[in-house]
């Protein structure tokens, strides 16, 4: 019986084709940059959204400026 997620932590064989090895997959330069425009920024674009649109709201200054 094979436990649940125990292949997801362990390392598979090095697959070769026709005798070469092939290179496996790693983040590269380009996928941290569409990670932050896809994901980084636009949490930040919506949490300042928010901060503005409370301090507009209450007078009261929310946001992580705020601090300095």
């Amino acid at each position: 019986m094979r436990r649940v997620g125990s292949s997801l932590w362990r390392r598979s064989r090095i697959e070769e084709v026709m005798g070469h090895r092939i290179a496996e997959p790693r983040p590269t330069l380009w996928a941290v940059f569409w990670i932050m425009v896809y994901l980084i920024l636009p949490v930040l674009a919506v949490g300042t959204l928010i901060d503005w649109l409370v301090q507009w709201a209450t007078g009261y200054c929310v946001g992580l400026w705020c601090l300095f």
